[in-house]
C-alpha cells in the first residue's frame, strides 16, 4: 500500500506538470472506486487553473479556486503523467487533461483508491478529524505525550491512527520502532516522555529518509510502463521476520496486531 513518502514523491512528481494548467477534460472510465467519483466534479474543474498540488495524509489534494480535488491512492494504486491521447489499459479508470498536453492518470487495479471533491468552505469529512502531519511542528514529544496519556493500545498502532498523527503507516511504524528501541507491544500510556522524544525524532528522520530517496526515482512518473516510480526501500525489519537482526543479530520476530504484519526484535526493543 502506498505510505506517506510515496504519495508525497507522488506529489513531488506530477505538480511540475500540472501546476498553473487549465483542466481541459475529465474521463472518468470507471466510477465504482471505494466511493464512487461525484459526477459534479467536471462542473468545479473544466477550464479551471490548479493553483497547487499538495499532500494531507496519504490524500494528494489538486487545488483549484472553488476547492480541492482529492486523490487517495488506496492499496494499489498510481498516478502517471502521459502525453493526452495515450490509449488507456484495463485499470486506468481516471485521466485529468491538461491544456499543455498532458493528463494525469489514475491507475488502479483494485479499486480501494478514490477520487473526491472538497468545496473551500470546511473540510471534507475523511479530512476534518486528521491529526498532525508527522513531519510539521505541530508533531512533537510534547504533542505524542499528552495523546498517549491514558491509552491502553498498543503504541505501535497508537502511532497508526490518524486522528493522533497522519500517515504513519505500517511499513513507517515498524522502522521507526525499531529505530527509536520500543516494542510495539507496549501500551502506549506506560511509554516515557524522553522514549517519546527518540520516537518523534525517529519517526521524522525515517519519513524524510524515505521522501529523499522517492527524489532519485521521478522520472517514471513521465513513463508509460505502469511503474509507479516508489523507491527501492531499505528496510531494518519491516519484511524480515525470521531474519537476524542488523544490530544484535537475534532472529526478528513477526505478529499480526490490528490485521498487519508487526515485526520487531526482542533483543534491542523493550
Amino acid at each position: 500500500m502506498p505510505e506517506l513518502p510515496e504519495v508525497e514523491t507522488t506529489r513531488r512528481g506530477i505538480e511540475p506538470h500540472v501546476d498553473q494548467q487549465s483542466v481541459t477534460a475529465f474521463v472518468v472510465r470507471e466510477p465504482r472506486l471505494r466511493w464512487p467519483v461525484p459526477a459534479e466534479i467536471p462542473q468545479y474543474i473544466l477550464d479551471q487553473q490548479v493553483r497547487s498540488v499538495a499532500r494531507r495524509g496519504k490524500y494528494l489534494l489538486i487545488r483549484f479556486d472553488e476547492g480541492d480535488l482529492m486523490i487517495h491512492l488506496g492499496m494499489s494504486g498510481s498516478l502517471r503523467v502521459l502525453p493526452t491521447g495515450t490509449p488507456p489499459a484495463k485499470h486506468d479508470h481516471v485521466d485529468i487533461e491538461f491544456d499543455n498536453g498532458k493528463l494525469v492518470r489514475l491507475t488502479d487495479p483494485r479499486r480501494f483508491g478514490s477520487v473526491l471533491w472538497q468545496g473551500k468552505e470546511s473540510a471534507h469529512p475523511l479530512l476534518s478529524k486528521l491529526g498532525p502531519e508527522p513531519l510539521s511542528e505541530a508533531f512533537d514529544v510534547d504533542y505524542l505525550f499528552k495523546a498517549s496519556r491514558n491509552r491502553s493500545l498498543p503504541v505501535k498502532q497508537f502511532i497508526m491512527t490518524s486522528e493522533v498523527v497522519v500517515g504513519v503507516g505500517n511499513i513507517y511504524a515498524n522502522e521507526s520502532l525499531f529505530k527509536a528501541g520500543i516494542d510495539p507491544r507496549k501500551p502506549a500510556g506506560k511509554i516515557t516522555k524522553q522514549r517519546y522524544a527518540r520516537l518523534v525524532d525517529e519517526i521524522k528522520t525515517v519519513l524524510d529518509y524515505a521522501i529523499t530517496r522517492g527524489g532519485t526515482t521521478l522520472r517514471d512518473f513521465l513513463s508509460s510502463d505502469g511503474k509507479p516510480g516508489y523507491f527501492a526501500q531499505e528496510l531494518s525489519v519491516y519484511g524480515r521476520g525470521g531474519e537476524p537482526c542488523k544490530q544484535c543479530e537475534k532472529p526478528l520476530k513477526e505478529i499480526r496486531m490490528g490485521q498487519r504484519t508487526t515485526v520487531f526484535c526482542s533483543g534491542c526493543q523493550r
